[in-house]
């Protein structure tokens, strides 16, 4: 673990980056996992105001050590309104790394290339891995069926050996990382480092309700459900009552304005926004619309645990 290819992009001492997570990463967490020789990242939509965000780097900035590394994801398709404001930001600013998701990181890439900024593109299949690696990606984010949130569809075994074998730029396995046997995995496999996200989920300097991280330690992989009716892309969530209750197919009017070309992204959009605010609240506040986000590797989480302890569970 001590020698791959994103340990030498990103000069941290493990190749790990706890994935952001949207409500669930902060400062405070980025500033630990650095502090154990890691990288963290963190969405940009979890910042309200741009004040916010520049704030949040000018501080990570300020904490950064040795060893340890951050950098910030970007939604880069038009569901993110505040899109191209938060990579102005960011690149103002200073971080190590970007990770774009759901949309081209064409934009993305050009500017933040411009101030040396390394961008990592999410991707679930081989056509969009060609597509970012031509367009200069830095390192592919594999997602694969394992991951928490927006998940991909083949399995690490089907997805890692095939980018690997037809890109040339390194692989990052993101999704069913809970233990140092499932790094090893995902490194033996070919990728080049992982993207952790659900185990830090469970700790303590997370920002969300007690309730959100304590569904964390008592359910476990088989309790994880994927719904349509987040963002109209494919998510995985805790299987509570209240998602049983509210289902997890799109409407049939969703079905049916999906397939009208000029509606299409609107109907996105308006999905996205209340899907958004349902998370937001169930993340944060005490009420019964339990919508929590995770992934399966949340089969490992026992407690409730400093992000220092996390680490150490998985390199240990």
């Amino acid at each position: 673990m001590d020698s791959t290819k994103l340990i030498q992009l990103l000069n941290i001492k493990y190749p790990i980056i706890k994935a952001p997570m949207f409500l669930v990463s902060n400062s405070a967490m980025v500033i630990e996992t650095m502090k154990s020789g890691i990288a963290g990242c963190i969405p940009a939509l979890n910042y309200r105001t741009l004040d916010e965000l520049r704030s949040a780097i000018k501080e990570l900035n300020n904490a950064k050590v040795k060893g340890g590394s951050f950098g910030f994801n970007l939604i880069v398709n038009k569901s993110n309104l505040k899109y191209k404001d938060q990579l102005r930001v960011i690149c103002e600013e200073g971080v190590d790394f970007i990770i774009t998701s759901l949309g081209s990181p064409l934009e993305t890439i050009r500017e933040a290339h411009k101030k040396n900024i390394k961008v990592f593109c999410d991707v679930t299949d081989l056509k969009f891995a060609k597509k970012v690696e031509e367009l200069g990606a830095d390192a592919i984010i594999a997602v694969n069926n394992l991951a928490g949130g927006h998940r991909g569809n083949l399995s690490p075994e089907e997805l890692i050996p095939m980018l690997v074998e037809h890109c040339n730029i390194p692989i990052i396995s993101a999704g069913g990382v809970g233990c140092k046997a499932d790094i090893d995995k995902m490194l033996g496999l070919g990728a080049e480092g992982v993207s952790v996200g659900s185990p830090f989920i469970a700790s303590v300097e997370a920002g969300i309700t007690e309730e959100y991280k304590q569904a964390c330690v008592k359910n476990g992989a088989g309790d994880i459900v994927m719904t349509e009716r987040i963002s109209g892309t494919p998510c995985t969530v805790i299987n509570t009552p209240y998602v049983q209750k509210i289902g997890t197919k799109q409407s049939w009017i969703e079905v049916v304005l999906n397939k009208n070309k000029k509606l299409k992204k609107w109907v996105k959009l308006v999905r996205f926004l209340i899907g958004t605010n349902a998370v937001t609240n169930a993340a944060t506040k005490a009420t019964y619309k339990t919508v929590w986000v995770a992934g399966p590797s949340i089969e490992h989480t026992e407690a409730i645990l400093p992000v220092r302890e996390i680490v150490n569970r998985l390199i240990k």
